[in-house]
């Protein structure tokens, strides 16, 4: 009797229990995170402390100055600058904001990367189950897909945009319902709740990253393209699907409108151009990169690194995982038993598709571009002995709408390990039913264990802590708001130089300009570059700087520095810290 109430407490609550499951396993396998959620950051310096400035700039600006949070008129001091050069993520501070409430903007930036190893985990586990029926197989592929070396890398470098991968299996979860490929499907009863689950993750997705919106559209595209050719030629004709696709776009429109619509502004003003081949090309995944474990890995990452050229690790960490592998096989050659030959067949597809354009424009291997001997005839005419294997991706750049804006390629991988994933929980559910009642337990435990080895990176040693320097102290005390400037000039465009404003509350020259500089800061930069000169102060002075901040430890002739900026009428303020503060003659 009181096993048989017990059993009933566990169906009636199981979700609570696979989110305490991955909400544990996300503290474990990022351990010691959780010991400093209000003061650090995992990893060294980078895109994380931008996102930090986000959350807290976010929030003031909704709910103390109420202002539109988009256009920063304090950062590309005087012009201003619009957040929509980099990319925003709503959906990842919506995340966030709760609990920069509970505890500041550091404690919600690590609180928000790890509330999405969590979700990703539970949404990829409710799919799977979905799918197969199979809970145990379900949490199998949910923490295969959570803690994913893909996730750890973007963790490690602060992407909390491109952490934010909880949104793909409800979208294609939704999608493949429509097409009438899953369970649903056999079934007879497709409902209209799968068109509303997949126009939601596609809305989600879009207000979590513009590379994952237009990549997550062309993918689906492609696939779509290939059951309707190859699979069901049928569907052109069947008004059921085409109805629930019109759903999906209806209830998708509002989101992804909101989330485009910055975009689409700047990009009308000019403000987005498109990317050079010379710049994306170094972004082109090696198949090498699906294979090799990440260097990060606890006991054989330093191994690869010593050996692989991983120069590009975070946006080439795309290891698939030997045990995902594994069950992917197990599940293609069992696919007439699992009755899902259509849909992994679909999955396969996609990862296809997404392997090859994540290797980008043209074929590499272990970071470096093949190349072949050119014909005589087009050698003369290039200038070149050797040319490249072009790819798919090279013809796309050139030709498709927007596909020239897009960088890191190499995050088309993302979408492989997607499909993989999901395919080998199906793997996994009938490798379960297989095994005789009395060993399943222990085959489960197995599975869990090797993903834990597989993909395990290790206790984190490296933290962060970013605290305001003396000279932001001391300009928050300064009347007024005068404008500050940082040089070299190049610093400007640092992250922490940004997250710095949020101390010091003045107008800043520079700003987080990496991804699509701002057209002031690009007609000022050469300029700048040479401080001091004549030429650059006076642009000072038309700018409106009050403050010129020089770091010391980039000058190694001070006393040289200060002759030359008394000379052109700049007074030394004061050393603050490590950094020296000039003021122009009034």
């Amino acid at each position: 009797m009181e096993g048989n109430k017990a059993s009933c407490f566990f169906r009636r609550t199981w979700l609570l229990w696979v989110s305490g499951y991955f909400t544990l396993l996300t503290v474990g396998m990022t351990w010691p995170l959780a010991a400093h959620m209000q003061t650090k950051m995992v990893g060294q310096l980078g895109d994380n402390i931008y996102f930090v400035w986000m959350i807290a700039w976010i929030k003031k600006a909704l709910f103390e100055l109420h202002v539109n949070p988009f256009n920063i008129w304090f950062l590309n001091y005087p012009e201003g600058w619009n957040m929509a050069y980099t990319e925003i993520t709503p959906a990842q501070l919506a995340l966030a904001m709760p609990f920069s409430f509970a505890g500041g903007p550091m404690f919600a930036y690590n609180a928000a990367m790890m509330a999405s190893f969590i979700l990703s985990g539970l949404f990829m586990f409710l799919w799977v189950r979905r799918l197969t029926g199979n809970s145990t197989a379900a949490l199998v592929a949910g923490t295969l897909y959570a803690f994913l070396p893909f996730r750890f890398a973007h963790f490690l470098i602060g992407h909390l945009n491109l952490s934010g991968t909880q949104w793909f299996p409800l979208f294609f979860w939704g999608f493949f319902e429509i097409l009438g490929v899953t369970a649903a499907a056999e079934e007879k009863k497709i409902t209209w709740k799968y068109a509303v689950l997949a126009g939601l993750g596609l809305g989600l997705i879009g207000l979590t990253s513009q590379y994952y919106l237009y990549m997550t559209v062309l993918i689906t595209g492609l696939i779509f393209l290939a059951y309707g050719f190859f699979i069901n030629r049928k569907v052109w004709k069947r008004a059921a699907i085409w109805k629930r696709m019109g759903v999906m776009a209806v209830v998708s429109f509002p989101l992804i409108f909101l989330a485009v619509l910055p975009y689409l502004q700047l990009s009308q003003a000019g403000g987005l151009p498109d990317r050079s081949l010379s710049l994306v090309r170094p972004y082109s995944a090696s198949p090498t990169d699906f294979l090799l474990p990440s260097t990060d890995h606890f006991l054989w990452g330093k191994w690869v690194g010593d050996h692989f050229n991983r120069q590009m690790w975070v946006e080439g960490t795309l290891y698939i995982g030997a045990v995902t592998l594994v069950l992917t096989m197990i599940a293609w050659f069992k696919r007439k038993a699992l009755g899902k030959r259509s849909l992994l067949t679909l999955l396969l597809a996609g990862a296809g598709f997404s392997i090859l354009l994540a290797m980008g424009t043209d074929l590499h291997w272990n970071g470096q571009p093949v190349e072949i001997p050119a014909p005589a005839f087009l050698a003369e005419k290039l200038g070149r002995e050797q040319i490249p294997l072009l790819l798919p991706g090279y013809f796309l750049f050139k030709y498709f709408p927007f596909y020239a804006k897009l960088r890191a390629l190499m995050r088309f991988g993302v979408f492989a390990l997607i499909f993989f994933t999901a395919s080998a929980g199906m793997g996994a559910a009938w490798l379960l039913e297989k095994t005789r009642a009395s060993r399943k337990n222990w085959l489960a435990i197995g599975l869990l264990l090797m993903v834990f080895m597989d993909f395990y990176p290790g206790t984190y040693r490296e933290f962060t802590q970013v605290l305001p320097r003396p000279v932001d102290l001391w300009l928050a005390q300064q009347p007024g708001e005068g404008a500050v400037i940082q040089f070299p000039f190049v610093k400007g465009e640092d992250q922490e130089h940004t997250y710095f404003t949020l101390f010091h509350g003045k107008p800043y020259v520079g700003g987080f300009f990496n991804a699509f500089p701002p057209p002031q800061y690009q007609k000022i930069k050469p300029v700048m570059e040479n401080f001091p000169d004549l030429a650059s102060v006076s642009l000072l002075k038309a700018l409106g700087v009050e403050y010129i901040l020089v770091d010391m430890a980039s000058y190694p002739n001070l006393d040289t520095l200060r002759r030359e900026c008394d000379t052109l009428g700049l007074v030394l303020v004061g050393q603050y810290g490590d950094q020296l503060v000039f003021q122009p003659e009034d």
